[in-house]
This record gives structure tokens, sequence and C-alpha cells, in this order.
């Protein structure tokens, strides 16, 4: 009698773990879609960027509006077209950017950002979608001066702050003093006034402000990256690995049918 009270009481424990499960199962499932689900109740895909780094993302009047364009903008609005939303912009400070993901201002952040390890402890990110080569820009008249790292020595370099070209300046030139601002333009007002000697950034990047700016020029000095910077990749609030998925799915599809180099190649047209 004993033993078959006791198969009885085995028997109602396992079905009571069975149902547990499948209830904890469920709620999980509930989580982790809760995010897209939200996002797609708004009916808006929200991006977070920094709309001064061309051909990534910049400002152009287009029929006679200011619109915010650049390849970083076309790979977004390719999420948002598959997971069946429109893609609402948000222009803001580069240091903002990962901020407003924790405030859920945004749903994600493209702005040419890289993947680094101390960002990675604190967001998600998608797989790499471009890799570029970083550059510097100086004064017209200063660009024989500078052949190699040990020039930059003594000088005052400007930066983009937060970004990875901040961390490469601050390790990699010796005894120069490092300027951070929010925005590039700022930068190169800098440059041009003689606050600063030289920019670093993105060759792309360079290339735009050079052309767009003859009393400035593009050394044919590059500064190695680090490990841990692999190249650009989309930001997402920690715990978005559904929403990464959702990305990272798009970002396949556009590297294998090579539509990322035409984003590429597009954007930088559309740069004057």
């Amino acid at each position: 009698m004993l033993k078959n009270l006791l198969k009885k009481i085995f028997t109602v424990s396992m079905v009571g773990i069975m149902v547990f499960s499948m209830v904890s199962c469920g709620s999980n499932k509930s989580n982790k879609s809760n995010q897209v689900e939200k996002i797609k109740e708004s009916g808006k895909l929200v991006l977070g960027t920094c709309a001064d780094y061309p051909p990534y993302e910049f400002h152009k009047v287009v029929d006679g509006e200011d619109k915010i364009i650049g390849f970083d903008v076309d790979i977004a609005r390719e999420i948002a077209n598959d997971m069946g939303l429109d893609l609402e912009i948000k222009d803001m400070d580069f240091k903002g950017l990962l901020a407003a993901l924790d405030s859920n201002s945004v749903d994600m952040v493209l702005a040419g950002m890289n993947p680094t390890p101390e960002r990675i402890k604190n967001k998600d990110f998608s797989n790499i979608y471009y890799t570029a080569v970083h550059g510097i820009i100086v004064r017209e008249n200063d660009k024989n001066k500078i052949k190699n790292i040990d020039d930059l020595s003594g000088h005052k370099i400007g930066v983009q702050k937060g970004t990875v070209q901040e961390e490469l300046a601050n390790e990699q030139i010796k005894g120069a003093e490092v300027k951070s601002l929010g925005k590039l333009t700022d930068l190169v007002l800098e440059l041009k006034n003689k606050k600063i000697d030289a920019i670093i950034c993105e060759v792309p990047v360079a290339k735009f402000y050079v052309n767009n700016n003859k009393d400035l020029s593009l050394t044919d000095l590059k500064l190695e990256v680090k490990d841990g910077e692999q190249g650009s990749a989309i930001a997402f609030k920690k715990g978005s690995k559904e929403l990464v998925d959702e990305a990272n799915k798009v970002l396949d599809n556009l590297k294998e049918t090579g539509k990322i180099d035409k984003f590429v190649v597009e954007s930088n047209k559309q740069v004057e």
C-alpha cells in the first residue's frame, strides 16, 4: 500500500513539474517576443544616428526637403521594411546614442559604430556589416609634414567624442593633446581655424570633408585598429536577441546580394 501511495505522489509531482515547465517556457517565449511585438504594435522602427558622418548618414536637401540619407539609413530601412514597419529617424550627438537605447528613445543605432569589448559589455550588437580604414585630415599646407604616427606627437588631435577614433588617438599617438567633440562638423571648423592640427575619422568620411574643403587634405597615414574593432555593427539594448536576429537576417541577405556595396556606392554619389 505504501508503495502505491509513493507511486501516486511521484506521478502527481512529475505532472506538476511538467505543467510548471510548460508554463515557464511559455512565459519565457512571451518575454522574448515582447520587445519585437511591442515595436510592431507601434508601427514604426526608431533609428538613432548622428547624421554628420557621410556617406554613412548625413543631411541633404531632396526635393526642397531636408532629409537624412546614407547607407546606414538604407540598411535601417531594409530592416524596417522586412518587419513591415515605417522607419523613424532620430538625429543626435554620437555620445548620446547608446544612452538613447537604454531610455528606449530608439530601438537601434546605426552610426558607423564599432562593437568594442567595452560596448559589448552593456549592449547587444548585430553582425559586422561594413569595415572601413581610419585616416587623418590635416590642413592642406600641413599634408607633407605628417609622414608617420610620431609626426602627430605634440599636436592637437580632434576626434568625435565616444568613438573608436578617440580611443585610437589616446592609445597610439604619444604626446598628443586629444580634443573630443560631439559633431564632426565642429571638428572641421576647429581644424580650419587652427584650434586643432588634425582629425581622425574613417576614410570615406574624411574624403567627403576634404572634397568639400579645398584647404584640407587627407594624409597617406592610416591608423591600425585594435583587435577588438572589427568594423561597423548595429547596436541594440542589452537583451534584444530576437531583434538582433531580425537584423542579422536582413544583413545576411544584403551582403549575399551585394546590396550593401551598392548602398555605399550610391551614398557616396549623393555626397556633395
